[in-house]
């Protein structure tokens, strides 16, 4: 259990990271996108091979994996809809979209973000013993953009340093929560139920990456997002075979 925790932490650690980044540098809006590209690219990656293809091979059947990514949409739309409507739309824009919006909503948004990969961690230490390198280091470096954006266009729209830093210390905690939940739900679950799980993690991730990181990339970086994207593809997939 500590592990799961201690992995799921050290995961997201890199929010922090990609915060100090942004708070001790001044990083050009083109140079945010190409990171948010860079970090899609990674995270479509672990998406197709660390979740979805694991997922169908743990189920008899495709019925489980199928299941799994339409909620895990679903569900991340529904949520995203509701924290849109509260105040959270903007919280990745690295412009300051983030002053007419609410704080906890930004928060919340988030929390939503991040709890899905973080589950998956801790899932997977229990079902194989340790957690995969890949998805791991996928999630580790995908991180980094969302933090770096969203950090950026805070301190845009007037949030005090420390507030933000505070905020996430926050997040990278309770994704370490997450991936404790992760670890303990679902001990005695089915294959079916785990293939699942992963698939829902998929379908809520490649849902928030064309509805936030992927829209906000190609504004400010351009045409060579799509060159970018490929090469954060091609990276996450390289330690995939290398894992």
């Amino acid at each position: 259990m500590a592990a799961a925790f201690g992995w799921g932490t050290l995961a997201a650690s890199s929010l922090v990271i990609g915060a100090l980044v942004a708070l001790w540098f001044r990083i050009s809006l083109r140079m945010i996108g190409l990171i948010m590209a860079f970090g899609s690219g990674v995270l479509i990656s672990a998406v197709a091979f660390d979740l979805v293809e694991e997922a169908a091979n743990k189920a008899h059947g495709n019925g489980a994996a199928i299941a799994g990514i339409f909620a895990g949409c679903a569900i991340f739309f529904g949520g995203d809809w509701l924290i849109d409507r509260s105040g959270g739309a903007n919280r990745k824009d690295a412009d300051g979209g983030q002053a007419s919006g609410s704080a906890l909503a930004i928060v919340l948004g988030s929390v939503l973000d991040g709890i899905p990969e973080s589950m998956v961690i801790g899932l997977t230490i229990f079902q194989g013993g340790a957690v995969g390198a890949a998805y791991l280091t996928a999630v580790f470096i995908s991180n980094l953009p969302e933090s770096i954006s969203s950090t950026s266009g805070l301190l845009t729209s007037g949030w005090k340093k420390s507030r933000i830093l505070w905020m996430w210390i926050a997040i990278a905690l309770i994704s370490g929560l997450a991936s404790l939940a992760g670890y303990g739900l679902f001990q005695h679950a089915s294959p079916g139920t785990v293939a699942f799980v992963l698939a829902f993690a998929a379908g809520a991730i490649l849902t928030m990456l064309a509805d936030t990181m992927m829209p906000e990339a190609f504004q400010h970086g351009g045409k060579l997002v799509g060159v970018v994207t490929t090469l954060g593809f091609a990276t996450a997939f390289t330690i995939h075979l290398l894992d």
